[in-house]
């Protein structure tokens, strides 16, 4: 999906996640000394895919990176030109932590990093929430076939026990 990240619809995320903080969650870019935290707290909740796309996004100057951490718990990242460069994600909140937010917190805030450095447009390469995504930033399905970057891509091998 592609997003216009100067579209009216990302205007107007800014105060619905203003409210974040009064729950006690604080939005911010991770910082370096934080990745190794990182990466296992997604292989934990996630899969090491997404460990590999954050090692790259933490290795941006500065990190392109964000999370969202409660009571100094991570809560939620995510990461931008991981895989590509204008590409958005890997995202990802914990379980016990949807449906407060904090996903369209880390949305905003990353998208709105990108524009800072010159992005005029963000891809949402692997689109989970498509409708989410339409509905909060106006992002646009990309007309593709099946050949796009994921495609090719090393999987491991599947075992039976």
């Amino acid at each position: 999906m592609l997003v216009n990240l100067y579209a009216r619809p990302l205007e107007g995320l800014a105060a619905r996640v203003a409210g974040l903080a009064a729950q006690g969650i604080t939005i911010r870019r991770a910082l370096p000394p934080e990745m190794h935290l990182l990466q296992d707290w997604v292989a934990t909740h996630f899969s090491a895919y997404w460990v590999s796309e954050l090692t790259v996004a933490m290795a941006h100057q500065p990190p392109g990176c964000w999370i969202a951490v409660e009571n100094g718990a991570l809560v939620g990242f995510a990461c931008h030109d991981a895989t590509a460069r204008g590409f958005f994600g890997p995202t990802g909140v914990s379980a016990d932590h949807r449906g407060k937010g904090i996903g369209l917190g880390l949305l905003y805030h990353t998208l709105m990093a990108m524009r800072a450095q010159g992005h005029a447009y963000a891809i949402i390469g692997s689109v989970g929430p498509a409708d989410f995504y339409a509905q909060t930033v106006g992002a646009m399905p990309i007309p593709a076939d099946d050949a796009g970057i994921y495609q090719g891509l090393l999987r491991r091998p599947e075992t039976t026990a």
